[in-house]
């Protein structure tokens, strides 16, 4: 193994997509920053807790141009203030605990076609 390889089992592709976060007090819309078929990374406007249990739900194009909806079970699983920002802003890591074998490959097609890209 080199220095500097992917650690991580699942590709991951810096994309925004839209997203929808709900929580049992919240609702944000936001983007991702990074995807993969197990998490996203995205930039909120309010503190979320560490293992805070969302619901999340993000629009994926596909090749042939079509649009779909995928909705997941996830865990926060890292938060970050970020300080560069005049409003309060965090980055937050969520961790896709519940999510069908179908909307993983669909999002894992989604990185696959994306990352040749780059």
């Amino acid at each position: 193994m080199t220095h500097g390889a992917e650690k991580r089992k699942h590709p991951r592709i810096a994309k925004n997509l839209p997203l929808k976060i709900e929580g049992g007090e919240f609702d944000i819309v936001t983007e991702t920053k990074n995807i993969s078929c197990t998490g996203a990374y995205c930039q909120v406007d309010r503190y979320v807790a560490p293992f805070t249990k969302v619901k999340a739900t993000m629009l994926v194009s596909s090749s042939d141009a079509s649009h779909k909806n995928i909705s997941c079970k996830g865990v926060v699983v890292r938060v970050e203030k970020n300080d560069n920002t005049l409003e309060p802003q965090y980055n937050i890591a969520i961790y896709f605990n519940e999510i069908s074998k179908a909307n993983m490959s669909k999002i894992s097609r989604f990185v696959k076609e994306h990352h040749s890209q780059l």
